[in-house]
C-alpha cells in the first residue's frame, strides 16, 4: 500500500484517524521547531496516563477520557511551540507566510474545503474537510468512488511545494524545512467545531503576538 493512499486509520509516531465524511483539524509545524527532550517528555506523560486509566477507569467512561487526555496533551504541544525559544522562527516571516497562506488556497474546492488556518512564527493550524477523490480507494475496505482526498496526501502535497519554495526564497540548499509528521484530529461535532476554531483564531493571542485575532495578519476563517 502507498503511504500516500486513503486509510481510515494508520500509525507512525501519532495514530492518524482519517473517517470519511469529518472536518480536520491539522498542526504542522517547522523542522526543529522543538527539542527532542521536549518532545519525549510530552509523549512519556501521555502514555503514563493512558497506562493508569486501562487500570482504574470502567470501559464506558474510557474513550471520553482518553479524549480529553488527547486535548490536553495537545494543549500541552501546542503551548510548548508558542513558548519557544530557540529553533527556527521562519513561518514568521511574511515572505514565508504569504507563501504558505497561498498555498493553503490554492488547494481550497480542489482537495479539501477550507474553513479556517492561522500561521505561527513556527507552525501551522489548519481546519478542513477532504473532498471526495474518485480515483481512490480504500484498501482496506475495497472500496472504490466517494472517499476523500488522505490527509497523508494532501499534507505532503502541501508541504513538499512550500518546503521547495521557502528554501528558495530563504537561500537554503536541501535541508528539511517541516517535521515530517503532523498532528490531526478528527472532529467530533458542530460544538468541537467551533472550539476549534475560536482556537485556532485565537492563538497569535494566546501567544501574546497580538492582543486580537483580528489584527494577526496570517489567519482566515471561511464566512
Amino acid at each position: 500500500m502507498n503511504q500516500f493512499d486513503y486509510q481510515t486509520y494508520y500509525k507512525r509516531r501519532l495514530p492518524h484517524y482519517q473517517p470519511s465524511g469529518y472536518k480536520f483539524f491539522i498542526t504542522f509545524r517547522l523542522a526543529g521547531s522543538l527539542p527532542e527532550s521536549v518532545i519525549k517528555q510530552l509523549r512519556t506523560e501521555k502514555e503514563r496516563i493512558k497506562k493508569m486509566l486501562e487500570k482504574t477507569v470502567h470501559p464506558d467512561t474510557k474513550k471520553q477520557l482518553n479524549y480529553e487526555i488527547e486535548r490536553r496533551w495537545f494543549y500541552a504541544y501546542d503551548s510548548c511551540l508558542d513558548r519557544a525559544e530557540t529553533g527556527p522562527r521562519w513561518t514568521g516571516d511574511s515572505r514565508i507566510a504569504e507563501l504558505i497562506a497561498a498555498s493553503i488556497k490554492y488547494r481550497n474546492g480542489k482537495v479539501y474545503q477550507l474553513d479556517a488556518f492561522c500561521i505561527m512564527p513556527n507552525h501551522v493550524h489548519l481546519v478542513c474537510e477532504p473532498l471526495p477523490d474518485k480515483m481512490n480507494k480504500d484498501k482496506q475496505n475495497g472500496q472504490i468512488g466517494n472517499l476523500p482526498y488522505s490527509l497523508a496526501n494532501i499534507m505532503h502535497s502541501l508541504k513538499r511545494y512550500t518546503a521547495t519554495q521557502a528554501n528558495i526564497i530563504l537561500g537554503r540548499t536541501g535541508e528539511q524545512f517541516w517535521q515530517h509528521e503532523n498532528y490531526d484530529h478528527a472532529i467530533r461535532d458542530e460544538t468541537e467545531f467551533g472550539r476549534i476554531i475560536q482556537y485556532v483564531l485565537n492563538n497569535p493571542v494566546k501567544a501574546g503576538l497580538v492582543d486580537s485575532w483580528e489584527k494577526w495578519a496570517w489567519s482566515y476563517i471561511r464566512m
